[in-house]
């Protein structure tokens, strides 16, 4: 049965604004298992318990995988974020043949509107479920829209603290759609997360039989199924009938640090600069007026910032604003003057080393966060990239 056919009538009028049947509370959740499970975990599904099966927690947050439309053919026009995570697991039952599931739905948005409080809160419940002591949980599963997927993976990646293994999936179809990918990527996922050849690998994310370290992977065509890539690094693994298989043994990027945010309440505010010909970023004032912490250039080229910029740059750095420069071109090594070469003397703006715009900007933030210096952010970009070079 298509999909799309098993959801009509729970998408009739708005499937998002009625509780599905069968909807079970935190409460019958605590009631119904001896697991001690975090308080903060608000449990809106859970499946009969198989004790032979590993338990995985499934965090739902919106997006395309979870979105609606009245016309099968509509993968354009069609509302993000209209089901819940109980009918996105209900349109998969062989799921529960594989692993015992947990829901909850920490949001029901397209990724466009995720916000720096529900990543927080994505990372630190993903920290509670598989790092903290008697985890509760052996794999973490977090759906979501794709436009900003790889921000929010990226993010927990850096502040997962253990080495077990959480996977983003999202879906570039609607779930009413003919051929809706959404399904098959949630199989995928549970099926990665839960494998022990997934552990030590940092966060993944999957879709179209592909996996992808979070580090690396970024969205790469607005449309297409085959979208999420890391084009410079590869693929870590692939999926067969379901199955996961990797080309490698586990390892991590060579330039990531993991960063504690279990005290982090908010990330402070940072901008990106797009870089053109004749750039000047007059609105940066207004920027640091309005709260702005820091600023990400996107810069031309290996980081390049227009010089029509100095004079308004020089302005927030000489107020102790870090500036970052990373490259639209998305990839390649950002190696500004005083960034790498040991015993050089460090230049105006901060080396992003690997990583792209939005990955940049959510360090950034995330080290702002923890009131780490101006030096201390040098440091943790280049540092890495330095020390592997020389």
């Amino acid at each position: 049965m298509l999909f799309g056919t098993a959801l009509a009538a729970a998408l009739v009028g708005s499937a998002a604004a009625a509780p599905f049947a069968g909807q079970r509370t935190v409460v019958d959740f605590l009631q119904k298992r001896d697991t001690a499970v975090q308080p903060d975990f608000n449990i809106t599904y859970s499946s009969p318990v198989n004790e032979s099966l590993p338990r995985t927690l499934i965090m739902a947050t919106g997006g395309t995988i979870a979105g609606a439309s009245g016309s099968a053919t509509d993968a354009t026009n069609y509302k993000a974020g209209s089901i819940g995570v109980e009918a996105l697991v209900d349109a998969v039952p062989i799921l529960l043949n594989i692993s015992n599931v947990d829901g909850m739905q920490v949001s029901n948005v397209d990724s466009g509107s995720i916000t720096d409080d529900i990543v927080i809160e994505l990372s630190k419940l993903t920290n509670m479920a598989l790092c903290s002591d008697n985890a509760p949980y052996d794999a973490v599963v977090i759906t979501h829209g794709t436009d900003t997927l790889e921000e929010t993976a990226f993010t927990i990646d850096a502040t997962l603290t253990c080495n077990k293994t959480a996977v983003v999936v999202g879906a570039m179809r609607p779930a009413t759609a003919i051929s809706a990918d959404g399904p098959y990527n949630l199989i995928e996922a549970v099926q990665t997360a839960i494998s022990p050849s997934s552990h030590g690998r940092g966060v993944l994310i999957t879709l179209n039989d592909r996996i992808c370290q979070a580090y690396y992977c970024e969205k790469t065509n607005a449309n297409a199924l085959d979208t999420f890539k890391a084009p410079e690094q590869g693929f870590v693994g692939g999926l067969l009938s379901t199955a996961p298989f990797f080309y490698y043994p586990p390892s991590q990027p060579t330039f990531k640090r993991v960063y504690d945010i279990a005290n982090v309440t908010s990330f402070p505010r940072v901008d990106i600069l797009y870089s053109h010909q004749e750039a000047v970023f007059d609105g940066v004032n207004v920027s640091v007026a309005h709260g702005a912490k820091g600023f990400i250039g996107a810069g031309t080229g290996a980081g390049g910032i227009s010089p029509f910029a100095s004079d308004n740059l020089d302005y927030v750095i000489e107020q102790g604003i870090p500036v970052v420069a990373s490259t639209k071109i998305n990839n390649g090594l950002v190696h500004l003057a005083g960034a790498v070469v040991p015993g050089e003397t460090p230049g105006q703006y901060i080396s992003s080393a690997l990583l792209n715009p939005v990955k940049s900007r959510r360090l950034l933030q995330i080290l702002l966060a923890l009131g780490k210096s101006v030096d201390e952010i040098r440091e943790a970009f280049e540092e890495p990239m330095r020390s592997f070079l020389y």
